[in-house]
């Protein structure tokens, strides 16, 4: 069979590919009018560190079976339900949202909680893999404009249209935002010098104010990996993992990008992330993307740089969360093991951001 150039998403292996009991699942998606065709063999895909996702056929076409991790989750982390709510209904207002097609929340079936999403073709950009960019300004500056254009685009739907205006709490979101993360840093356990760098940067956000907004729908962890895009013009074809999909303030959203944003000045803890190319000739600054989500929105901006350094304190603390996790052994991988002095590097960059100096 000749390979489609329009589809360029990678797979694992069989013999590293998660188990799934395929009797199970094909005797329950039977039994919802979804019979699994086997002719076709499930593959798990390559990307993605956190949930699970398959691609199989069911009911006569390609679907996603997407799974959380096992084990105990964090609340409100990897959340099938909120994810299948929003991407059943999100597609008829924003045709990049792949439509989700079944939940089920049975977890004899297969162990955990899953569901099926329209299976889009394409190409993950993972990290901070710049092949795609390396000496191609042009195509760079395109990509970067695509993701604000893109990000604008999300919060430009009308949520009660689509079924979506009692989603999350918008009421309060940044003030709610701070003191979750605040009390979640907290309860770590952290060497002394990035528990007074936590406490520095808690504190200054305190103390500041954000304007008010009208909340708009948001994902809460947009970046260029969350896309599939076409292979040969990059162009987006699908936003994906909506697991933390909410309403709330549509500029930190954009901050929420812009903490993964590396430019080719930054200090190391930036680039160690390896979480977007942007730092590859060609991309806009920080304050170009959002300048340009501005002039795309008419969104007052001149309360950003709050939102950002609260953005990057959020990233720190998952950082740190996730480190806590590795020293108990219940996260595997090297890339763990540095958590601590990335987040604790990030720390520092967010206090001179505060600082008007970053």
């Amino acid at each position: 069979m000749t390979a489609d150039p329009s589809d360029a998403h990678v797979f694992r292996s069989a013999g590293d590919a998660f188990p799934i009991d395929t009797a199970r699942l094909g005797a329950y998606l039977a039994g919802v009018g979804l019979p699994l065709d086997l002719s076709e063999p499930i593959k798990q895909f390559g990307t993605g560190m956190a949930n699970i996702n398959y691609r199989l056929k069911a009911g006569g076409r390609l679907l996603v079976l997407r799974r959380p991790p096992d084990g105990d989750l964090p609340p409100g982390a990897h959340d099938m339900a909120r994810e299948h709510r929003i991407l059943s209904q999100l597609w008829r207002a924003l045709p990049l949202a792949p439509e989700s097609a079944h939940l089920c929340e049975d977890k004899s079936v297969i162990g955990v909680s899953f569901q099926l999403i329209e299976y889009r073709p394409g190409l993950v950009i993972k990290g901070d893999d710049k092949r795609h960019f390396d000496g191609r300004p042009d195509v760079a500056a395109r990509t970067g404009g695509l993701l604000v254009e893109t990000l604008a685009a999300i919060h430009a739907v009308d949520a009660e249209a689509v079924g979506l205006g009692d989603l999350g709490k918008p009421e309060g979101f940044i003030e709610r935002t701070r003191k979750g993360w605040t009390g979640r840093a907290e309860r770590l356990e952290l060497r002394s010098e990035t528990a007074a760098l936590a406490r520095e940067v808690s504190g200054w956000l305190a103390k500041q104010s954000v304007n008010a907004r009208a909340p708009t729908l948001l994902h809460s962890d947009f970046k260029l990996d969350n896309l599939i895009v076409e292979p040969g013009t990059l162009k987006p074809v699908a936003i994906v993992d909506w697991d933390m999909g909410t309403r709330g303030d549509p500029l930190f959203d954009v901050a929420t990008m812009l903490s993964y944003w590396a430019e080719a000045g930054d200090p190391a803890c930036m680039h160690d992330m390896k979480q977007l190319p942007t730092a590859a000739p060609g991309f806009s600054t920080r304050n170009e993307v959002v300048a340009h989500y501005a002039r795309l929105t008419g969104r007052d901006v001149s309360d950003f740089p709050v939102l950002r350094v609260l953005a990057m304190f959020k990233l720190a603390v998952v950082l740190l969360q996730l480190h806590a996790l590795w020293k108990r052994g219940s996260a595997k991988g090297d890339d763990y093991a540095d958590m601590d002095r990335i987040a604790t590097e990030l720390l520092v960059f967010a206090k001179d951001a505060a600082a008007g100096q970053a």
